[in-house]
């Protein structure tokens, strides 16, 4: 793949990032007065001024938001209204929570789906492979509020065996692994099957069959390389959604992670954390699917010749 290739989805990925923090700046200016917010609609007028002057929201508009564009250039994502603090600093503190929880179910949900998938391409049209796309349709279809609260209220309330919030110990981690994971592997299974059922009738895979390789060594050293590109595919959107994916799920179980503090800069009208948390977010998305652009050609030597030729 010609280095002018990456340069392009560089130079791509630079643009969305500048488009998000055009669009997330325009809509929380129109979203109301945070400082109202912040201090209340009874606060006097000196006061309203004050915290007005001190977060720059004094200025005209697009003063506003190109100064803002500098002090990002800059490194500066601003001070959290509510807290005081700079914004960077409330995301490191969040951060770890949110990568323990998501890495932990996107590594189970991908490893449980490929599996589940592999399995049901095997046996197609065979109760196993209905009951895994029957699995498969209910995690990606159902949503993490609703499938947190069943189990909040199974193995909280009910049996009183798992914890139902916070993040103090390994315990208080299963609950919500296992309502995102779930998400994951439905989907992962899905998607595993279509692209092994799409390989296994291949010319290359009769062949193979043909001159008695073994079945394990027909599905993990030519079915499932070829099926990789559709499943990286998906691997790399639902790994940049992650932290997008997680806000519902640390809600629910009160996880004091990324997607909560979100939902509470939202709520309170923080502009500096909720600009810093998005575009976090889409550098994120951005990092992801450069890394899969790459794996795509170690995975399948023949897109380095047709990627560098259409860039």
């Amino acid at each position: 793949m010609q280095a002018s290739y990456f340069a392009k989805k560089i130079i791509r990925s630079v643009l969305t990032i500048w488009l998000v923090v055009t669009f997330t700046f325009a809509a929380l200016h129109m979203s109301g007065d945070p400082i109202e917010a912040l201090v209340g609609d009874q606060a006097p007028a000196a006061v309203v001024a004050h915290y007005r002057e001190k977060f720059g929201l004094d200025r005209p508009l697009w003063e506003q938001y190109v100064s803002y564009l500098h002090s990002i250039a800059l490194g500066d994502f601003g001070l959290s209204m509510s807290d005081q603090k700079p914004a960077t600093t409330l995301i490191a503190e969040a951060l770890p929570n949110t990568l323990r929880l998501g890495l932990v179910s996107f590594i189970g949900g991908l490893t449980g789906g490929v599996v589940l998938g592999i399995v049901a391409a095997l046996n197609r049209n065979r109760p196993v492979d209905r009951f895994v796309m029957s699995f498969a349709v209910f995690g990606f279809s159902m949503p993490n509020f609703f499938l947190g609260i069943l189990l909040m209220l199974l193995f909280a309330l009910h049996l009183r065996v798992l914890p139902s919030a916070g993040a103090d110990t390994g315990w208080h981690l299963i609950l919500p692994a296992i309502t995102l994971g779930t998400h994951f592997a439905g989907t992962f299974a899905r998607f595993t099957r279509s692209a092994m059922l799409e390989v296994m009738n291949k010319q290359y895979m009769t062949a193979a069959r043909a001159k008695g390789a073994p079945q394990a060594r027909r599905v993990f050293w030519h079915a499932l390389p070829n099926a990789a590109i559709p499943i990286l595919t998906i691997v790399g959107l639902k790994l940049g959604d992650l932290v997008a994916g997680s806000i519902v799920v640390e809600s629910v179980f009160a996880w004091p992670g990324i997607g909560r503090l979100l939902v509470g800069a939202v709520t309170s009208r923080d502009f500096a954390l909720v600009q810093a948390i998005l575009i976090m977010v889409a550098i994120t998305m951005m990092l992801t699917n450069l890394a899969v652009d790459f794996i795509y050609t170690i995975v399948d030597p023949r897109m380095r010749t047709s990627e560098g030729a259409r860039a």
